[in-house]
């Protein structure tokens, strides 16, 4: 049985800004895409998962709040993302001809049909 061609779509300024015509194009070569940022579902990927955008920058803008307030950089502390999101875009899975199964349907976060 040959298995289906995946792809990931990597975080990077440039995914992040074509996320739409990267979900346009892996539908239109049936390619099953994942990618780290919920964003790239909403507009047409397969399945996301990972870490909160919205969170790393509230998170990002308190250090900025913090460090204008003399605080030393190199005295913060690193912080690693604490809150993750699973979202599967049925919609494109149907256009992929694929069946998600139910117990993946239900540990997702959203399900966007």
């Amino acid at each position: 049985m040959l298995a289906r061609p995946l792809s990931v779509a990597l975080v990077s300024p440039a995914t992040y800004a074509e996320r739409a015509k990267i979900a346009r194009l892996a539908i239109k070569h049936r390619l099953a895409t994942i990618a780290p940022f919920s964003e790239f579902s909403e507009v047409g990927g397969l399945i996301s998962y990972g870490a909160s955008f919205a969170t790393m920058f509230q998170y990002a803008a308190a250090y900025v709040d913090k460090i204008l307030k003399g605080a030393k950089p190199g005295d913060l502390p690193v912080e690693q993302p604490t809150k993750f999101t699973f979202v599967i875009n049925l919609k494109t899975a149907k256009a992929l001809g694929l069946t998600i199964p139910q117990l993946l349907l239900l540990r997702a976060d959203q399900v966007i049909e």
